[in-house]
């Protein structure tokens, strides 16, 4: 049998007060506390739930306070295929729908090196897309491909339809691995698409 662990904070307040505590605690120099350092005990899941377009639920009502989301998603960390809010000295339980973040705008860059997309998340982090922050297309259950961005520690945003047609808007064809392949290509990096004989079908 599992362990229960102890009873997790109680009420949106409190746990807004353990996560701006342990959002204070930056090891990473980007404003982030080191969630990946902590390995407190499990207290058990909260109804908290993450829907796929990118709105935060506690205990079914919509969290409309933007800052609060801001916070709970600095502590917001992902094992097992599982999301958990963690501070030092509690791990809870959330539901995710799909991604944690949403992918909402887009810029793009130039320079000698090339061209660089940079996205902003639905909650103001701003990612660069590179090799160490990848795009991965999944087939979409309304047809075509979703796009998602690795935003950190196998946390990921769903690309959203608007910028997915911006990308396939700056897409090419690229030899890989012996495939023709479509993708896009950001900061020396190509995320390939799909087979490009598939997308001339389109």
């Amino acid at each position: 049998m599992a362990k229960q662990g102890r009873e997790p904070v109680q009420g949106l307040e409190g746990l807004a007060a353990a996560a701006k505590t342990a959002a204070n605690i930056d090891a990473t120099g980007k404003g982030l506390p080191p969630v990946h350092l902590w390995n407190p005990p499990f207290c058990g899941d909260l109804d908290m739930r993450i829907a796929a377009d990118g709105n935060w639920y506690y205990m079914g009502t919509p969290i409309g306070r933007p800052a609060l989301v801001r916070l709970f998603s600095t502590i917001l960390k992902r094992e097992d295929g599982k999301h958990f809010l963690v501070t030092p000295v509690e791990k809870v339980g959330i539901r995710v729908d799909d991604a944690p973040f949403l992918a909402v705008e887009m810029i793009k860059e130039q320079d000698e090196k090339g061209r660089s997309l940079r996205f902003r998340t639905n909650v103001d982090d701003w990612v660069d897309c590179d090799g160490a922050h990848r795009l991965r297309f999944e087939a979409s259950a309304e047809g075509g491909l979703t796009p998602y961005l690795h935003v950190r520690a196998d946390l990921w945003a769903k690309v959203t339809r608007a910028l997915y047609y911006d990308l396939v808007d700056i897409g090419e064809e690229r030899m890989v691995d012996g495939r023709q392949m479509f993708g896009v290509a950001s900061a020396g990096a190509f995320f390939a698409m799909a087979d490009a004989e598939q997308v001339r079908g389109y």
